[in-house]
């Protein structure tokens, strides 16, 4: 996939979910998407452990860096950081909705000042050799979605900025939690398209409650889609993501793509077993793997029991997959 394409398909920035460890998990099951890092503030990049924040995987690329900020000069300098580890892409969080970021006036609440966010926008290409994109919702609180959204991306767009993600929600801040915010405002996936249809030039990536069908039909309207909390509960649907980018058709994941994806994965954990890191941080993220089929709960009770051991070890995985696979012969 040319190197402009990698918008088409992508997983959401999550966080506490999409660290290294669930980027190379996914990886197991999807060459093309676009995965993203969880949100990291310019203030940490700039002073923070790099390696430890920035650090990843080769194996991971194309991998898009989410930055959360709004100063103009700390999202360049951490840009150029960010460039220097190899990212394919820079992305401003101007949609996250928690009160921890709006207390460092970031994420949603930056729609109410699209004139800082083109110039926080401009600033960082300035400084970036990889695209810079904006993820950003309908709009929020009370105020009228579609001239804010309308508003905020021409605004945005003037910097030179083409490519928007936008969560088809409002984002509501005060009265909701994150997670209300991912489920309680209604979807208005059309306000999204009529922004695609009235700015074409512009690249629009649908983002917000996809399934794996809505997201393979959506891909007609738009130039891409973000999957978040369906590609993280249910990770084995990243096996038709390639076969979607190939064909725009719906391939349906089979038993054998999640075994070859165990299998895939297993040598990433005993290298970072003999590193320190503990089974559980890698495990977690695949607890979802076989869900719905038979088995799926003797798969998630093994790991969750097991791999929490302090000398746990790759064998976990093997005893879980057992567990899998009696089952689909009983």
């Amino acid at each position: 996939m040319a190197k402009d394409q990698f918008y088409r398909f992508s997983v959401a920035p999550m966080m506490d979910w999409t660290d290294r460890h669930c980027r190379a998990f996914h990886r197991t099951l999807t060459t093309k998407a676009l995965l993203y890092t969880e949100m990291i503030t310019a203030d940490a990049v700039i002073h923070g452990d790099r390696q430890r924040l920035l650090g990843y995987s080769e194996q991971e690329h194309p991998v898009a860096m989410q930055l959360g900020g709004s100063e103009p000069n700390k999202l360049a300098l951490s840009t150029k950081i960010v460039c220097n580890f190899g990212y394919d892409e820079i992305n401003l969080n101007c949609g996250c909705p928690s009160e921890r970021v709006q207390s460092g006036a970031f994420g949603a609440c930056l729609m109410r000042e699209p004139e800082l966010v083109s110039e926080c926008v401009e600033r960082m290409m300035d400084a970036s050799s990889v695209p810079v994109t904006v993820k950003c919702r309908i709009g929020v609180d009370d105020e009228p979605a579609e001239e804010m959204l309308f508003t905020f991306v021409d605004t945005i767009a003037k910097s030179g900025c083409d490519t928007f993600i936008v969560h088809a929600r409002k984002a509501i801040l005060k009265g909701l939690s994150p997670k209300q915010n991912r489920e309680i405002p209604p979807l208005d996936y059309d306000l999204v398209e009529k922004l695609k249809q009235e700015r074409p030039d512009l690249k629009i990536i649908l983002n917000g409650g996809l399934s794996i069908g809505q997201a393979q039909e959506s891909m007609k309207n738009f130039d891409g889609v973000m999957l978040g909390r369906a590609a993280y509960k249910t990770p084995s649907i990243l096996a038709s993501a390639d076969h979607m980018l190939a064909t725009n058709e719906l391939y349906s994941h089979t038993l054998k793509d999640e075994i070859k994806a165990v299998e895939s994965f297993k040598p990433y954990i005993e290298s970072n077993l003999k590193t320190g890191v503990r089974l559980h941080s890698m495990t977690r993220h695949m607890l979802g793997l076989f869900a719905g089929r038979k088995g799926a709960a003797s798969w998630r009770r093994t790991l969750s029991t097991e791999s929490v051991r302090k000398d746990a070890g790759v064998e976990i995985i093997d005893e879980a997959m057992q567990g899998v696979l009696y089952n689909q012969s009983s």
